[in-house]
C-alpha cells in the first residue's frame, strides 16, 4: 500500500471514530429498563423526551431512538436545511428516522445562518422542555452548529437584530468567547436556559464537540450548561468594540433588566444536579482511532495535540521543525528543539506536549523503532490576502509541502495530510490535501507558481490543477465535525 494511501486510511479511521450514530451507541448502554451513560444509571418508564440541534444530529437522533425508543414519548430536533435529502442521497439512511419516528424534524439555519425555520425549532423545543415534570429524563443531543439551529432572542429582541449584533461584534474582531458572551445575553436557550427551562426534569446532554478543548459551555453557546449573564460584561465587550450606541432599543431594554432572561414562575435554583454534560465525541477521539489504525498499518503512533491552533504559516513550521528533527540521521541541532518549543504558545500546543513528542521521536530515531505517524488536530487559521478558493487544511498542506523540500521524496522522505473531520475545506469538495517534500519540484515542472496561489489563498485551484488533483483529500459527505486531523508520516 503506497503511503498517500495509507495517510488515507488514517484519516478515514478517524472519521469513522466519531460518526454521529457510532458515538452514541458507544455512550448509551441500555439494561433492561434503565440505561447507563458516563456511569450514572437513569430509569425508563415512558419517561423520556428528546431534542437536538446541530449538523450531526439526525444521525444521533436515529441511534438514540433505535435504543431507547420504545421509551420515547416526544422528540424535536433542529438540524440544517436538506440534511434529510442529502443523506438520502449518499445512501445515509442508517442516519436518517424510520417513517413510524416520534420525533419531529425541523430544517432551518439555511447557510449556517440563524432563520425563522431554526427560530420555530427552537420555539417548540422549549416549549417541550417547559412541560417536563420531575418524573420525567430530557436527553438533549447537541454537535457543531447547534447555535445557529437554536435560536431564541429575548423578546422584544427579533432574530434579525440579535443576528445584526453578533455579526457587527465578529466583523469588529470580538473573540468567540466574547461573542457567545453576548448570544447568551440576548438569549432565552443558551448559556444554561434549555437545561432552566426543563427543571425539575433530570436533563443528560450527549455532545460531539467541534471546540478546542471541548468546553461545553462554548459548543452550541451552551444551552444546557448554566452560566450567569453579568451584565456589566456584557457593556465591556459592547463598549470595546464601539457598537453601545449602534444597539437596537430592544437589545438596551433586555441589557437594562437583569435577569431578564427566565421570567417563567420556575424558582431560580441550582439545576446542576439535575444536568449531566457528557462529550461523547471529539478530536481527541479521532485521533486515538486513527493512531490505532496507523498501528494495524505498521507504524508507531505518536498524537501531539487535540488543540493545535494559530496561524497555518506557524503550524506548517512546526511541522517541518518536527519532521526535520525526526528524519535527522544524526543527532539533530539543538536549535531545532529550541525553535519548537518557542512555537509552542503560538499553535496553542504545551511544552509537555512537545517535549513529550519530541523524546518520542528521538527515541524511535536511536532505537529503530521504524516510521512513524505523528497525529494532531484543531483547527488553525488562515489570513485572507487574496480571493481565491480553499481552506485552512489545503492552504496548511501546501506551506508543510514546502517546509519539507529538503527532506526527500516518499517512500524514504516524510508525508503530510491534512484534513477537515467535516469533509468540506473552505467552499471546495475537498476536505483537504496530501503532501510531501516534492510538492515544489512538481507544481514547477507543471508551470505553477506556489508563492501566487499562497498570496491569493487559493490553494483549491492549486490542488485541482496539479498532476490532475491526485493530491486533494475527497472523502466526501462525512456527516460529523470534530475540527482537522493532522498526520505526518516518516518513515524510518
Amino acid at each position: 500500500m503506497s503511503t498517500g494511501l495509507k495517510d488515507g486510511c488514517v484519516f478515514a479511521a478517524a472519521v469513522e471514530a466519531v460518526q454521529p450514530d457510532t458515538v452514541v451507541c458507544q455512550s448509551i448502554e441500555r439494561k433492561e429498563d434503565s440505561i447507563v451513560i458516563d456511569g450514572r444509571t437513569f430509569t425508563l418508564k415512558h419517561n423520556l423526551h428528546l431534542v437536538g440541534f446541530g449538523k450531526a444530529v439526525l444521525g444521533m437522533a436515529a441511534e438514540a431512538e433505535r435504543i431507547v425508543g420504545d421509551h420515547l414519548v416526544k422528540g424535536v430536533i433542529s438540524v440544517p436545511h436538506g440534511i434529510q435529502q442529502t443523506l438520502q442521497q449518499h445512501g445515509k439512511d442508517h442516519l436518517l428516522l424510520k417513517e413510524n419516528s416520534h420525533i419531529k424534524v425541523i430544517e432551518g439555519a439555511k447557510h449556517n445562518l440563524p432563520d425563522a425555520d431554526a427560530q420555530k425549532a427552537a420555539e417548540e423545543i422549549k416549549h417541550l422542555a417547559s412541560e417536563l415534570t420531575e418524573k420525567d429524563l430530557l436527553l438533549v443531543l447537541i454537535s457543531g452548529g447547534g447555535s445557529a439551529l437554536l435560536p431564541a432572542p429575548i423578546p422584544p429582541i427579533t432574530l434579525q437584530e440579535k443576528l445584526d449584533v453578533t455579526c457587527r461584534l465578529a466583523g469588529a474582531g470580538a473573540t468567540i468567547q466574547e461573542l457567545n458572551t453576548i448570544r447568551r445575553a440576548l438569549s432565552l436557550l443558551k448559556g444554561g436556559g434549555l437545561a432552566h427551562h426543563a427543571h425539575p426534569a433530570q436533563v443528560v446532554a450527549l455532545i460531539l464537540s467541534d471546540v478546542i478543548g471541548d468546553p461545553i459551555d462554548m459548543i452550541a453557546s451552551g444551552p444546557t450548561v448554566m452560566s450567569r449573564v453579568w451584565p456589566e460584561e456584557v457593556l465591556s465587550i459592547l463598549e470595546r468594540y464601539k457598537l453601545l450606541n449602534l444597539l437596537p432599543t430592544s437589545v438596551k431594554e433586555v441589557l437594562d433588566k437583569p435577569n431578564s432572561r427566565w421570567k417563567e414562575n420556575k424558582k431560580e435554583s441550582d439545576t446542576s444536579g439535575h444536568v449531566l454534560n457528557a462529550v461523547i465525541g471529539s478530536n481527541g477521539v479521532a485521533l486515538k482511532h486513527a493512531g490505532l489504525r496507523a498501528r494495524e498499518l505498521g507504524f508507531l503512533p505518536v498524537v501531539l495535540s487535540p488543540s493545535v491552533c494559530g496561524d497555518v504559516r506557524s503550524v506548517s513550521r512546526l511541522y517541518g521543525l518536527l519532521a526535520r528533527f525526526a528524519s535527522s540521521r544524526e543527532e539533530p541541532p539543538p536549535d531545532i528543539a529550541t525553535e519548537v518549543l518557542k512555537l509552542g504558545p503560538e499553535v496553542g500546543v504545551e511544552s509537555w506536549d512537545l517535549c513529550r513528542t519530541m523524546q518520542v521521536l528521538e527515541k524511535g530515531r536511536t532505537e529503530g523503532w521504524g516510521a512513524t505517524c505523528l497525529l494532531a488536530g484543531g483547527e488553525p487559521t488562515v489570513e485572507l490576502t487574496g480571493k481565491g478558493r480553499g481552506g485552512r487544511n489545503q492552504e496548511l498542506a501546501m506551506r508543510v509541502g514546502l517546509e519539507l523540500r529538503s527532506l526527500g521524496l516518499p517512500p524514504k522522505g516524510p508525508v503530510f495530510l491534512s484534513g477537515g473531520t467535516d469533509g468540506q475545506d473552505g467552499p471546495t469538495e475537498a476536505a483537504g490535501a496530501i503532501t510531501d517534500g516534492g510538492l515544489y519540484d512538481e507544481a514547477k515542472a507543471q508551470g505553477l507558481d506556489i508563492d501566487n496561489f499562497l498570496i491569493n489563498n487559493d490553494s483549491y485551484t492549486f490542488f485541482s490543477r496539479l498532476s490532475g488533483g491526485q493530491r486533494l483529500l475527497v472523502p466526501g459527505l462525512t456527516c460529523t465535525n470534530v475540527m482537522d486531523v493532522h498526520m505526518l508520516l516518516i518513515p524510518d
